[in-house]
């Protein structure tokens, strides 16, 4: 078994007995194995490529497209000749960087190029197995990095889809940054966490500007990333894909960016048409029309499509498969009876599949059924219709199924937290808001090998608020981790585009709360000038990573009081106070008034509620909040918000989360 050695944060601390022989290590712990976790979507978040002559510069143009901004990534590679690496019209790379191309297996010194300018690959901790069956060098044989870079960083390409669905220019989020590829994930492997530390290690080096790792697992954090962060080094992580159960959240250390998934205003639409008459619609990616033929065919409801002995029961052999077990949705989340379904109703000889879910999140799984059948996903009301149709013509139902189209616009419900995205709180930190923030993440059209393909996932999620956090270093370079995280969190949006609260996706859907999307859906262009920023020295942060360790005393109040651009107080008896101090980094002379959402049955209040910046001034101001439980209870989590305004162009705002209890540690007893 490989074994990770951690690095000391503070070297004032004093070692335990079991490490005098070696003192430069805090702790040692197991290898850890890791897993991986866009066209249309810049558009979405208003970052357009050509605004017209009459528009205010956004950020875009106003970070110069990220000219020279260095993003790492931390993956599974990069496949070079993708079109959205071309390295045409870049001038030489920075004078800055110290990184290399380590060649290794078909991939030589001439795949890196003015884009790429640095490639790495880490093989510690990867059995031989897995190695022969990957490339052994930073050449991605599983796309998922590809897909990642492509969408932080990948230059213009015109005429990209799916199969004509999604058709148009494929770029990514800081189209003229500069990319340094770590591969670091495995085809079968997973991503050990000791190769992980010594990429960021090596980034660190190498001269990064900000890292995005698309990776993570269920109870485990990165403390290794602080020595990034301590260098100015920007880090975000994906949340992770196991909502939407609660505390799923992963990547949750307060110094990183924790993103969560949402969905942008795109579908794809597919005509379902019944023998009746009756005309109904569902989402896939089905376009190719010649994989079944345009007429009607036999309509089967096979129930769950679980098994291959319900499936042959039901005779599918030439048949258009309808799967449809609500009950069976408790037991099988979405994500795993897709697949499921899929592969049954192919082996079982259908013509097509219609399957239904609480969650329509689902359409990549849908390329498993390319080149041989129609596969569509419907909600359950539809499905149930469906199913009526059937048994009302037991024998003689019929189905056909249209080949999918592009509907872009208002008309689409968006944004909404995707029922994957996982969801706060954090069980390791829970005085720690997570995740920070939303972005797209859902059905992103990105960069594949040669070709270009749709994906989902926290994984998508992340490189966009990456490449945010590169477009904000470039018009503030002078900014900290801190205040580039704060700037994106505090002018997050919590409404759609017709001013109503934003949706999660769950069991039932219901309205988002921080626990869902952080601060709320990421707003790019309002991010560059926030205002007021909650800034954090990095050296403050030794503290929570020795809390961690159990080194150190007096932890929960420091807790509560790192000034982070959020509040979660966990376990609230009767009161408690904590403080947070804000930067002017808007006009030297502004007023800001506070407003206060206050959690249900807490009482909050701020001193002082006004804040006056003037010339002569100091450009901080700390701010004491005191929370005020009206009733004892051992309660669940209630949220609100405090923000800070003023009235015109600034509003500044941080989430708030707070579970009132009676015992430690003890959640309601409802």
């Amino acid at each position: 078994m490989v074994f990770l050695v951690l690095r000391r944060c503070s070297p004032s601390l004093r070692p335990r007995q079991s490490q005098v022989k070696f003192p430069e290590v805090v702790t040692v712990k197991p290898n850890i194995f890791h897993e991986t976790h866009t066209t249309r979507s810049w558009d979405f978040l208003d970052l357009h490529h050509n605004r017209q002559p009459a528009q205010q510069p956004g950020l875009l143009k106003k970070a110069k497209y990220g000219e020279d901004v260095i993003v790492g990534v931390i993956d599974t590679g990069i496949w070079p000749e993708s079109r959205s690496f071309d390295d045409n019209g870049y001038g030489p790379v920075p004078a800055r960087w110290k990184g290399k191309c380590q060649t290794g297996q078909d991939f030589n010194a001439t795949s890196c190029n003015r884009k790429i300018i640095g490639a790495r690959w880490y093989g510690l901790g990867i059995s031989d197995e897995v190695l022969n069956n990957n490339y052994k060098s930073p050449r991605d044989i599983d796309g998922h990095g590809t897909h990642v870079a492509s969408t932080v960083a990948g230059g213009e390409v015109q005429g990209v889809s799916y199969g004509g669905l999604g058709m148009g220019v494929a770029r990514g989020g800081a189209p003229r940054a500069r990319l340094s590829i770590y591969k670091v994930c495995w085809l079968g492997g997973n991503c050990p966490e000791a190769a992980v530390l010594a990429a960021i290690d090596d980034a660190i080096y190498d001269g990064v500007d900000v890292l995005s790792l698309s990776l993570g697992g269920a109870g485990q954090e990165l403390p290794g990333t602080l020595h990034a962060v301590q260098r100015g080094i920007s880090v975000v992580f994906a949340g992770m894909n196991d909502g939407p159960v609660p505390q799923t959240v992963s990547n949750t250390l307060p110094w990183v960016t924790t993103v969560a998934a949402s969905t942008i205003d795109r579908s794809f639409p597919t005509l379902i048409s019944l023998g009746n008459k009756e005309k109904l619609v569902g989402q896939s990616l089905h376009y190719n029309a010649s994989v079944i033929s345009g007429d009607f065919k036999g309509l089967v409801y096979a129930g769950s499509c679980d098994t291959e002995s319900s499936l042959a029961l039901s005779n599918v052999t030439g048949k258009i498969v309808l799967c449809y077990q609500p009950a069976a949705a408790n037991s099988m989340p979405p994500p795993q009876a897709l697949p499921i379904a899929i592969n049954l109703t192919i082996m079982a000889g259908a013509k097509g599949l219609i399957f239904a879910q609480y969650t329509t999140n689902l359409l990549d799984f849908l390329p498993l059924c390319k080149g041989v059948m129609p596969c569509v996903v419907v909600d359950f009301e539809i499905a149930h219709r469906i199913a009526s149709y059937w048994r009302s013509d037991k024998g003689n139902a019929v189905v056909k199924v249209s080949p999918a189209m592009t509907v872009v616009g208002k008309g689409v419900l968006s944004p909404r937290v995707a029922s994957f995205s996982s969801r706060g709180p954090s069980l390791l930190f829970p005085s720690i808001l997570k995740p920070d923030i939303a972005a797209p993440g859902v059905s992103i059209l990105a960069a594949e090998g040669d070709s270009y393909a749709f994906n989902s996932g926290t994984s998508m999620a992340c490189p966009h608020v990456s490449a945010v956090t590169a477009l904000l270093k470039s018009v503030h370079p002078d900014w900290s981790p801190a205040m580039i995280k704060s700037a994106i969190v505090t002018t997050a949006s919590v409404t759609d585009r017709f001013g109503m609260p934003i949706q999660a996706e769950a069991v039932p859907r219901k309205l988002a709360d921080p626990f869902d999307f952080g601060g709320g859906h990421i707003d790019p262009d309002r991010a560059v000038d926030p205002g007021l920023v909650y800034d954090v020295d990095a050296r403050e942060y030794n503290k929570f990573f020795n809390c961690t360790l159990g080194y150190v005393d007096g932890c929960e109040s420091y807790y509560l009081n790192l000034n982070l651009p959020s509040i979660a107080v966990p376990n609230l008896k009767d009161h408690v106070m904590l403080r947070r101090t804000v930067t002017n980094v808007g006009p030297v002379e502004a007023i800001y008034h506070l407003v206060v959402e206050a959690p249900a049955g807490i009482d909050v209040s701020v001193e002082p509620s006004v804040i006056n910046f003037t010339q002569s001034g100091s450009k901080m101001a700390t701010f004491m909040v005191t929370f005020t439980t009206r009733q004892r209870v051992q309660g669940g989590y209630t949220f609100g918000s405090l923000t800070w305004s003023n009235g015109s162009t600034h509003s500044v705002r941080i989430p708030i989360a707070v579970r009132t209890v009676i015992q430690d540690f003890v959640a309601d007893t409802a």
